[in-house]
């Protein structure tokens, strides 16, 4: 209550000591994006004969977003499995004629040792199998290497069909359904899947509060719709790269929030606070009405409190001791007060 003091006195200012909850956060603003998402783009050139989804519908792992034209991509397979057929069916000859080569040779060089044909014959013989299995050779490599195109060319008619590589919803659609697409320039991306369960808060922390920000550290967030709304979270990860905005060195700090009622949208401007230290039911003092002193002992007071600070004051080792003005019956009291937190 204020003491009305004598007459001809200004009473003295005053404050109620209350109990209730300190907070000492350091603010910053930030945009919400999902934790996870991915661009779903085209490994293969041509039109895009059919998208399947559409801003808003959810997909699981595998589901089909899109269609490539696969025309030019169907014929390259059958004519790739057609120039395999072929050159298997030359391996089969050439085979045939080198086993008849090496057989002749063979039965020559057993001539040969009865003297009933001439050397300059089997060496004729022994080139002509050298020759025939060469030729075997060459035309293995040949399937070899057209069994790797006939591969490439597979996959490639595979690639026409673009599969959801997670579950998730459609947030965004690039490429539209009849559009051309080039793979070679740049990778085209048709759609982008995000999972909306959680999401992340990318939030920019000045380089002066940066080094009180801690991974796992408690923090929640308003977004401007609903500033009455606390959103809680922990911090995922505090970037090591900053961006410099208008000449201000600013920290990229993660935190993960679950949104599975899907009430949080991306890109919503937040406001983060990033809890410190806190204490619950203390009683909360106005640190405009205290003094601080130097060590804690008697003082002249009649009695000693333990609480928190409140109000714009300056940081203060914790725990400290102040003095404070206390208004009793008996009058105006000095006490000593234990200050735990202070915002």
């Amino acid at each position: 209550q204020p003491n009305r003091g004598r007459k001809g006195h200004a009473p003295p200012a005053t404050a109620i000591v209350e109990r209730g909850d300190l907070e000492k956060t350091v603010t910053s603003l930030g945009k919400l994006k999902p934790k996870d998402y991915v661009d779903v783009g085209t490994q293969v050139s041509g039109q895009l004969k059919k998208v399947a989804v559409q801003i808003g519908d959810r997909v699981n792992k595998g589901d089909l977003i899109a269609e490539i034209d696969a025309t030019v991509y169907e014929t390259r397979v059958r004519t790739g499995r057609a120039n395999l057929d072929n050159l298997r069916a030359q391996l089969l000859q050439q085979q045939a004629e080198a086993g008849l080569a090496r057989s002749q040779f063979e039965r020559n060089q057993a001539l040969l040792k009865e003297r009933a044909i001439s050397q300059e014959t089997v060496e004729q013989n022994q080139s002509a199998l050298k020759v025939a299995n060469a030729r075997v050779e060459s035309t293995k490599a040949q399937i070899r290497a057209s069994e790797a195109t006939l591969d490439g060319d597979t996959a490639n008619l595979g690639y026409t069909k673009i599969l959801a590589p997670m579950s998730g919803t459609v947030v965004s659609q690039t490429s539209l359904q009849g559009q051309t697409v080039n793979s070679s320039q740049q990778a085209p991306v048709i759609v982008r899947v995000a999972n909306l369960d959680t999401m992340t808060v990318w939030a920019q922390v000045a380089e002066a509060d940066i080094v009180k920000v801690k991974a796992g550290m408690s923090a929640y967030f308003t977004t401007l719709g609903n500033s009455g709304q606390r959103w809680r979270g922990t911090v995922r990860q505090v970037m090591p790269t900053p961006e410099t905005v208008n000449d201000v060195v600013l920290y990229n700090v993660l935190v993960d929030v679950d949104n599975r009622k899907q009430e949080l949208m991306t890109d919503m401007t937040v406001q983060v606070f990033f809890v410190l230290d806190e204490a619950r039911d203390a009683l909360l003092v106005p640190l405009n009405a205290l003094q601080p002193v130097k060590s804690p002992g008697k003082g002249q007071g009649q009695g000693q409190g333990q609480g928190g600070g409140r109000g714009r004051g300056g940081d203060a080792a914790s725990p400290a001791v102040y003095e404070a003005q206390v208004l009793t019956a008996d009058g105006i009291a000095t006490r000593r007060v234990t200050v735990g937190v202070v915002n």
